[in-house]
C-alpha cells in the first residue's frame, strides 16, 4: 500500500511556530524539533498499525479509516478524532479535550517522501520524512 513502510524525519517546516501555537512550551519546542521520529506504517485494506518511536517515547496504534479513536501527542494533548482515506491521501481531523479547538493534518507519499501536513488556529506546519 501507498503508506507502508518505516519513516524518518528529515526536516520540519514552521514546525516550532505551530507548536507554540499548539501551547508547547519553549523548552519541549526545541526537543521535539529534533526528536528523530521514526514512523512505520502498515496498511491493511482501511486499518493501519502505527509505530512510532522518538527520542522522548514509542507508540504503537491502530485505527481504521473514519473510526473516531483517542490519541495523545508526545506532550501530554488529548485529542479525539479520525483518519481518512481520501485518494492518495490519509486526511486526519483531530478535537483537542483541553479546549475543544480542531487539528487537522495530511499525509501524503510523493516519491521516497512522506509528508505530514498540521494546521491548528490558522498556523500551518510540514514534517518531511524519509523512507528507510
Amino acid at each position: 500500500m501507498t503508506f507502508d513502510g518505516t519513516w524518518k524525519v528529515d526536516r520540519n517546516d514552521n514546525y516550532e511556530k505551530f507548536m507554540e501555537i499548539m501551547g508547547i512550551n519553549m523548552v519541549k519546542r526545541k526537543l521535539a524539533a529534533h526528536d528523530n521520529l521514526k514512523i512505520t506504517l502498515k496498511q491493511t485494506g482501511d486499518s493501519f498499525h502505527v509505530n512510532e518511536t522518538s527520542a522522548f517515547r514509542t507508540l504503537e496504534l491502530d485505527f481504521t479509516s473514519g473510526v473516531t479513536f483517542e490519541y495523545s501527542l508526545a506532550d501530554g494533548t488529548e485529542l479525539t478524532g479520525t483518519w481518512t482515506i481520501d485518494g492518495e491521501t490519509l486526511k486526519g481531523s483531530f478535537t483537542r479535550k483541553d479546549n475543544g479547538k480542531l487539528l487537522t493534518t495530511t499525509r501524503v507519499v510523493q516519491g521516497d517522501e512522506l509528508i505530514q501536513s498540521y494546521n491548528y488556529e490558522g498556523v500551518d506546519a510540514k514534517r518531511i520524512f524519509k523512507r528507510c
